[in-house]
């Protein structure tokens, strides 16, 4: 985490570090400090203390660098001590390592006790962090152990047991969400998944639209149509891609259509594979109407985590359905263009164009 700060220090620019003041963005608190002239102390970033003039606030990379430069420490924010924030996120992550360490389902009260905290706020700060509860985490984790167990093992049985389901036919009854198929198929490469897909055309380059049993399950953009169907490989290697037929050229069409004219808007039943976290960013971006945009901050308020912002952020570059969950309409505090998966030419083209439909 350290090293990632320090990185961040030394790209944010002072407008990106003025909006993290306005927002008093905790996230932020630790990659920089900014002091007031008018009142000769300086403060964290999320410092509830009135705002300031910007003209008369000046930014630092540590509290060393400001003491130096003749302020002292705000009484208010208590920028040299660690933040409640930093301590919670610290005990979050113990407990983490406390579950994926343990052989056996560790209770709440044996968490909570581990990291000295009462089983109520440690439970309310868990999922304020990981954006599951401790018990989803627990089982979130053992059922990476079951799809790992199932690649290594000779039997079904013995990964079950060994990722830590005391019970074979309740992992059995909840085995199609938690794989996606039955274990069988899983350990057998998934022979009965089935993925069909077509590449288009459209004004943003090629375009290739994949869908499962489900639903549209990717929708890729780029300039070279053989990358594209090699990164829908890499991302359901043990799937059976198959071409679509003349009817899925038309959901292509359909894709291509809403791409040009994105008034007419674009209702399909999705796929979406992710993270519980993950999922709730998704479904944040989909409320998003055509031809607005929001910030990361916004996003990470909607969903309740306005600690988040940088996780947002990551939600949104793991987004492999494009324009059907439209990450490329959330942009940067002060309104400016950031990263976007398939380039930020392309995510100002999409805007531009939702912004004249």
């Amino acid at each position: 985490m350290t090293m990632i700060h320090d990185k961040r220090k030394k790209t944010m620019t002072a407008d990106e570090q003025w909006a993290a003041v306005v927002a008093r963005d905790r996230a932020y608190d630790g990659m920089f400090y900014y002091s007031v002239a008018t009142t000769g102390v300086y403060c964290r970033p999320a410092c509830a203390s009135r705002l300031a003039n910007r003209s008369n606030v000046t930014f630092h990379r540590t509290c060393e660098d400001a003491e130096a430069a003749g302020f002292r420490a705000c009484k208010r924010c208590k920028p040299k001590d660690p933040s409640s924030d930093q301590e919670h996120v610290a005990k979050v992550a113990e407990a983490c390592r406390l579950i994926e360490s343990s052989e056996e389902t560790l209770k709440l009260d044996e968490l909570a006790e581990a990291v000295g905290l009462s089983p109520f706020h440690f439970h309310r700060i868990f999922k304020s962090i990981a954006g599951v509860t401790p018990k989803a985490y627990a089982v979130a984790h053992r059922q990476k152990r079951v799809r790992g167990s199932l690649k290594q093992n000779h039997t079904v049985t013995q990964a079950i047991h060994e990722a830590g389901f005391n019970s074979s036919a309740r992992f059995y009854e909840r085995s199609r969400q938690l794989l996606g198929m039955t274990p069988k198929a899983y350990r057998a490469g998934g022979p009965q998944a089935e993925i069909r897909f077509a590449v288009g055309q459209c004004s943003l380059g090629s375009i290739l639209v994949a869908q499962s049993e489900k639903g549209v399950c990717a929708i890729f953009l780029g300039d070279d149509p053989e990358k594209l169907l090699r990164d829908l490989e890499d991302k359901f290697p043990l799937a059976r891609l198959i071409g679509g037929d003349r009817t899925f050229e038309d959901l292509v069409a359909k894709v291509v259509g809403f791409v040009e004219r994105p008034a007419i808007g674009l209702d399909l039943p999705l796929d979406i594979r992710g993270t519980a976290f993950q999922h709730r960013v998704w479904e944040a971006l989909r409320r998003i109407p055509a031809g607005k945009t929001v910030s990361y901050t916004d996003i990470a308020q909607q969903i309740g985590k306005p600690n988040a912002v940088r996780a947002v952020a990551q939600a949104c570059a793991a987004n492999t359905i494009a324009v059907a969950i439209p990450c490329h309409r959330v942009v940067r505090n002060d309104g400016a263009l950031s990263g976007y998966r398939w380039g930020v030419a392309r995510k100002r083209a999409l805007l531009d164009k939702e912004s004249k439909s």
